[in-house]
């Protein structure tokens, strides 16, 4: 299955999907929302992947709405409808208890998909191209990778969720400093914030970051890296006694072989 805005490759356990509209540096339009949610779709339900990476093509990962398609229409076909009922259509193996409805909107549907996700940020990632790695579970950046909230400069908001999931990843402050300047950071300030795992030489970052993926893929349980991720998303929202009792259920059903039975919501 070919895609209009990305591409999806397969190998080793591991799909790659790449925005793929670089003479606009990967920009947003809603042809791209929709084929990165069926892409990542793709991804969960097949067998042969494990674990998936995501990418942009050419100079950067993301700079967020393409200005030049941005108008009502069309954001509300992707930001209100396209996402939230194409989720609600797509995701119905498993039971609607175990996906979190906060994990149902547009662009924080990432932690429902079971398998971990790894941001390779090759270059900017501004506006919405900065909420997207969020959602990531793990971001590694090329040392020439550039980010910018960049609302606060267009009058706008803090918007699709990044004013909770932001200060979980880098601190209250850094967040308000992030949000309030929208001022452009580099990949080195982005790692002392916490906001990326690792920084790499730009040309070697597809190279680390694959085989941090292949590791993930082939030197780890997948049936454990599904539970830990369920886990951890859902113990934003818990106190530690319930947590608690999801590792307990966890445990347990591991070693009953049975479907798990969380309490946690």
């Amino acid at each position: 299955m070919a895609y209009e805005t990305v591409l999806y490759e397969t190998g080793d356990y591991v799909a790659t999907i790449t925005l793929n509209r670089p003479k606009r540096l990967n920009a947003i339009i809603g042809q791209l929302e929709d084929d990165l949610l069926s892409a990542l779709q793709r991804a969960e339900e097949s067998d042969d992947v494990r674990v998936i990476v995501l990418t942009g093509a050419g100079r950067g990962f993301c700079t967020g709405a393409d200005m030049k398609n941005l108008d009502a229409g069309s954001q509300s076909d992707w930001s209100q409808v396209t996402t939230e009922e194409w989720i609600e259509a797509n995701l119905p193996q498993r039971p609607r208890g175990q996906v979190r409805g906060d994990f149902q909107k547009t662009y924080s549907y990432f932690p429902a998909i079971t398998k971990p996700i790894i941001g390779a940020i090759n270059g900017f990632a501004v506006g919405l191209g900065f909420v997207l790695p969020l959602y990531c579970d793990i971001r590694i950046a090329s040392n020439q990778a550039k980010f910018g909230t960049a609302f606060a400069q267009r009058g706008l908001i803090a918007e699709h969720g990044i004013s909770w999931m932001l200060p979980r990843l880098v601190g209250i402050s850094n967040a308000l400093d992030l949000l309030y300047s929208a001022r452009m950071i580099d990949a080195e300030e982005a790692l002392r914030m916490g906001l990326v795992s690792r920084v790499v030489p730009h040309d070697s970052l597809m190279e680390k970051v694959m085989e941090y993926a292949n590791h993930l893929a082939t030197r780890v349980s997948p049936r454990s890296l599904r539970v830990i991720k369920r886990e951890v998303y859902n113990a934003l929202f818990q106190t530690l006694e319930v947590a608690c009792e999801d590792f307990k259920e966890g445990v347990a059903h591991f070693l009953e072989k049975r479907p798990p039975k969380f309490t946690g919501k």
